[in-house]
């Protein structure tokens, strides 16, 4: 057993395909089968479902891709220590962010990638039980998630905002010069939402439902691109965090504060709870503690 034969699994639980999965190591598909079969027989066990396209892994496998994650994240931190004798950081970052703090994240990482230009800088758009499964399975470095409103494990986590809500709708729904509305007043209007799976939308139902009330949704969507489409109709009207609404053309639209009751929730930046934490991983929470005075948890 290799190093490399670690990584063609890894591979394909990223790409889920076996021809991606070989281009991506750079590697012909007969050798990725071949690598495959190889590890296989260094354990004794199958760990790859067999079948003309990929089916998934093995319970065995499952095991595998675990140990195969965690045993390539520390040679990643073997390099990167090396690395560091040279006053230098080198290697890769993987964030999972949550959609609402999406518009945020270059305040962390811009900074970062100028301070270390030899760090390659990936970030996902995740949901927040996503961040967390990538975070236990070292798919991810860090996350940008929701500190408080769903619990938690395993982390470290690092106070960063506040994220606020407002209602976005077109200027004919509310009336002119309305400063604010409330959230019962909100839930009557036709509403284009989050999915049920995105804890932002989780935490909207809760706030209706503490101000007595069902929202009117229609329409149901995991991307804000999606969101936006449907308030530029005219037929629709969303609540979106405050953050969120400053990055969108409100041409036509306006953008009214939540109220009764007033709300908010803590985003933060989380790592995992293990050591030693990868060099490059304690740089870039270092760095965002020294830019953000946010006390670590």
């Amino acid at each position: 057993m290799d190093l490399r034969d670690l990584e063609v699994i890894v591979a394909l639980a990223e790409h889920r395909h076996f021809a991606r999965a070989a281009a991506s190591c750079g590697i012909s598909q007969p050798a990725l089968s071949g690598r495959i079969r190889k590890l296989e027989t260094d354990l004794g066990v199958p760990i790859v479902t067999r079948g003309n396209r990929f089916e998934g892994f093995t319970e065995e496998g499952e095991v595998a891709l675990k140990w195969a994650r965690r045993l390539l994240a520390d040679k990643d931190g073997l390099l990167q220590d090396i690395s560091q004798s040279r006053e230098i950081i080198t290697g890769s970052l993987t964030i999972g962010v949550i959609p609402t703090a999406l518009p945020m994240i270059s305040r962390l990482t811009v900074p970062f990638a100028e301070a270390h230009p030899e760090v390659e800088i990936t970030i996902l758009s995740r949901t927040s039980i996503e961040i967390q499964r990538g975070l236990d399975t070292f798919a991810f470095d860090a996350g940008v998630t929701y500190l408080r409103n769903e619990p938690l494990s395993h982390v470290r986590t690092m106070p960063l905002y506040r994220e606020r809500y407002v209602l976005v709708c077109p200027e004919h729904m509310v009336k002119k010069g309305q400063e604010s509305i409330t959230w019962a007043e909100a839930a009557d209007l036709p509403l284009c939402l989050l999915t049920p799976d995105m804890q932002n939308r989780r935490i909207i139902d809760t706030l209706f439902g503490q101000a007595g009330k069902v929202p009117n949704a229609r329409v149901f969507t995991n991307s804000f691109v999606a969101i936006v489409g449907h308030l530029r109709s005219g037929k629709s009207a969303s609540v979106l965090p405050i953050d969120q609404a400053n990055v969108m053309d409100l041409e036509g639209l306006v953008a009214l504060p939540l109220t009764d009751p007033d709300a908010v929730r803590e985003i933060g930046l989380v790592i995992s709870d293990r050591d030693p934490v990868l060099p490059v991983v304690k740089r870039f929470w270092d760095e965002a503690r020294s830019d953000h005075g946010a006390p670590a948890q």
